[in-house]
C-alpha cells in the first residue's frame, strides 16, 4: 500500500489529510438501506377511528344504571340504581332484566337497536380496574350487547360531534 507524501519545504513528509470519499460513500449505502427498510418494519393497521366526544346519553327506561365504586374495606362495589349487589345478584338481576326486554318485544326476533337495552356504568375516578371490569364481563355474561361509560364532561363543554 503506497502513502503520499507531500513536500514541506524541501522535505518529505507524510500527508495528514484523511480522505473522506469512502466513508461518504458508507453513509450513503446505510441511509439508502435504512431508508428502504423502515417501512417494512414500521407496520400498521389501518383504523378510523371515530371523531366523537362526550355524546350525550340518551337514558331510555330500560337501560340498566350500575354505579362501581371502590368501598372503604377495599372490596369492589357495585349499585344497581341505589341497591347494592353482589356478584351473582348482579348476575341474576340482568337476566331477568333483560328477558323481560325480549319479552315485551314479542320475542328475540323483533329486539333491535331500538328497543335493546343497553347497561351504562359510572365508575368513580379511583376504581380499580377489576372492578369494572368484573362489571362488564357479568353484563356481557348475562346478555347485554352494548355496555357503555358514563363520564362528566369538563365544566361550560359544548357537546356534539367533531
Amino acid at each position: 500500500m503506497a502513502m503520499t507524501v507531500g513536500k514541506e519545504e524541501g522535505e518529505d513528509v507524510p500527508m495528514s489529510d484523511i480522505n473522506t470519499t469512502p466513508l461518504v460513500d458508507v453513509m450513503l449505502v446505510l441511509l439508502i438501506i435504512f431508508l428502504i427498510a423502515i417501512p417494512v418494519v414500521v407496520e400498521t393497521v389501518p383504523l378510523t377511528l371515530p371523531k366523537v366526544a362526550y355524546i350525550p346519553t340518551e337514558t331510555k327506561p330500560e337501560n340498566v344504571s350500575l354505579s362501581v365504586r371502590n368501598e372503604p374495606d377495599g372490596s369492589c362495589g357495585v349499585y344497581w340504581g341505589m341497591k347494592k349487589v353482589n356478584s351473582q345478584d348482579l348476575l341474576d338481576l340482568s337476566v331477568k332484566k333483560l328477558k323481560a326486554a325480549v319479552d315485551a318485544a314479542g320475542g328475540p326476533d323483533n329486539l333491535n337497536e331500538e328497543n335493546m337495552p343497553e347497561a351504562h356504568i359510572r365508575a368513580d375516578v379511583n376504581t380499580q380496574y377489576k372492578c369494572v371490569g368484573g362489571a362488564i364481563f357479568t353484563m356481557q355474561r348475562a346478555g347485554f350487547a352494548r355496555v357503555g361509560f358514563i363520564s362528566e364532561p369538563p365544566p361550560g363543554y359544548q357537546a356534539g360531534r367533531l
